[in-house]
């Protein structure tokens, strides 16, 4: 019974960590439309490469203190050592000071070096990065104060917080964009002031998460005190002892994903540097990638948040099981998120596979038959982004920090290999991104499943109701889909109608005929939030029993 508790336990906070993520990417989908309309594909690309130059920066810095946090007093919880874990907390935030100075002042300090040296097919991205730069000090905090909270296994405050973060980003990017480009216009670097604009909705929004974290751990805080009180281990280990956990910690993920989210910077230089190699225009060499980061990578990152939103939800009930060396625990909670990234990520590739180029004409004003095709050609990624953030997450949870790193880099040495020889060698231009950005996860994917059925003995995932069921959902859903798309063309010329209609016909058609396959369970359903609401709908529906 304590075993299925924590399995529904596990999923309905993975569930709020989900849905809060989707909350979020659909907030972020909805304010990247007017903002990508008012910067122009070149103030896009010079946003895209600025945010990932930012992405990289934070990922050494700060961006993986929630899971390393989460982590390590997530086990400390388990052991009931209370005055252990407040003890974690304020080294995470001696540390977070550290490092939120040093890489937040050395990228307001070197934008333009960046620029000159790196990325000079770039020109005026050292000013959206001046302005993203103080943000690395402020996710430092953050991510301290969602680790510790989803450490004691509670996602609601991640979840308040991240909503909270996107609605000030969204609200501040668009308005900014649109004050910051009317201001330059006529200036050289009006693109690039333009793009300014939008991260500064970056760092005010992660400025007023914190705020409201750290007022929920007010709140909290008489909880956590009487916890102490409880203390019967009296463990409390040295601040040293602690940095020096931390760090071993934090070092392999930040490895992992800088390796992991690297790849988006090697790609815009090769495109740019091949591009440049081949006559293409600067502003064409922008305004490329700014189609690829803001129609192709922005819808597909919704599906793959969710996917990420699971695999940590997931890390803190693992950890806990592998203490105490309840292996069919782990094995479950592992098994469960593969099979709820699947529902997810199938349906969604398929989806986008069919309905690219309406989805993207109907979002966007500009170059969506270039951006539909992208998404058609590129939407397999997100299943198999989907399946190496799980497999990751997995790895991690049993001290196997280093495997998922040296995964990556062999991944990440294969994916160079490929997008040079898309480009040198063949016309393909921004699509031999798309290629390296399918490949990438799937060998990831593959090797980090070698490695779990090593290290986690009997680990094997469930074919039929995991793969084959959502697969088999998601192409009738297509065939669905694409009928009732050309016959609302026989009542209406409007895409934006024929797409919504065609797109409320699909998500219903990919549950109805889920559960009609038999690939989710009552108790499946029940533990998602809103579950028993949800199993009275499909039960009144005759879909399940």
């Amino acid at each position: 019974m304590a075993r299925k508790n924590n399995s529904s336990d596990f999923l309905k906070q993975g569930g709020i960590l989900a849905i809060a993520s989707l909350v979020v990417r659909f907030i972020g989908l909805i304010y990247r439309i007017p903002m990508s309309n008012i910067l122009g594909e070149e103030g896009n690309g010079i946003y895209a490469v600025a945010f990932e130059i930012y992405d990289l920066v934070l990922i050494i810095s700060s961006y993986s203190l929630p899971l390393a946090m989460s982590k390590i007093i997530s086990a400390q919880i388990a052991k009931k050592e209370y005055k252990n874990s407040s003890q974690t907390l304020r080294v995470g935030l001696i540390f977070s000071t550290i490092s939120g100075i040093v890489f937040g002042g050395g990228l307001f300090i070197g934008a333009s070096l960046i620029e000159e040296h790196i990325y000079p097919e770039y020109v005026g991205v050292h000013i959206p990065l001046r302005v993203l730069a103080p943000t690395i000090a402020i996710v430092a905090f953050l991510g301290v104060f969602r680790g510790y909270f989803q450490g004691r296994k509670t996602m609601m405050p991640t979840a308040i917080s991240q909503v909270i973060e996107q609605v000030v980003n969204a609200i501040v990017s668009v308005l900014a964009s649109w004050l910051f480009m009317k201001w330059s216009m006529g200036n050289f670097h009006q693109a690039a002031i333009g793009a300014a604009g939008g991260t500064l909705g970056t760092c005010l929004g992660a400025a007023s998460a914190l705020l409201m974290l750290l007022f929920i751990y007010s709140i909290y805080r008489p909880i956590k005190k009487k916890r102490e009180r409880a203390d019967v281990t009296g463990k409390v280990d040295s601040t040293g002892y602690l940095f020096k956990v931390l760090l071993l910690t934090i070092f392999p993920v930040i490895l992992s994903q800088t390796v992991y989210n690297i790849s988006g910077l090697i790609d815009f230089k090769l495109f740019g540097y091949f591009s440049a190699q081949n006559g293409v225009d600067p502003v064409e060499i922008k305004s490329m990638v700014g189609v690829y980061s803001s129609k192709y990578r922005v819808l597909c990152s919704v599906p793959i948040a969710l996917s990420t939103a699971l695999a940590s939800s997931m890390i803190p009930t693992a950890v806990a099981a592998y203490t105490r060396g309840d292996i069919k625990e782990l094995k479950d909670s592992i098994a469960a998120v593969v099979k709820m990234n699947m529902i997810i990520a199938f349906p969604c590739a398929v989806g986008y596979s069919v309905l690219g180029q309406p989805v993207v004409k109907m979002l966007f004003s500009s170059n969506y038959i270039l951006g539909g095709r992208m998404l058609i050609a590129g939407s397999a990624a997100i299943v198999f982004y989907a399946l190496s953030n799980v497999t990751g997450g997995a790895l991690q949870s049993v001290d196997k920090m280093s495997i998922p790193v040296i995964n990556s880099a062999i991944s990440l040495a294969v994916h160079i290999g490929i997008v040079i020889a898309c480009l040198k060698l063949t016309p393909m231009g921004i699509y031999a991104l798309l290629v390296g950005n399918i490949t990438f996860p799937m060998v990831v994917y593959i090797l980090n499943m070698i490695a779990i059925r090593r290290y986690i003995p009997g680990y094997k995932q469930e074919i039929t109701k995991t793969f084959i069921g959502p697969l088999a959902a998601s192409l009738w859903m297509a065939a669905v889909t694409v009928v009732i798309y050309m016959l609302t063309g026989l009542v209406t010329g409007s895409n934006i109608i024929r797409t919504l209609i065609a797109l409320v016909f699909a998500i219903a058609s990919y549950f109805s005929i889920l559960l009609i396959l038999g690939a989710m369970t009552k108790e499946e359903i029940v533990r998602l939030p809103f579950g028993y609401r949800l199993y009275a709908v499909a039960k009144k529906c005759r879909l399940i029993d």
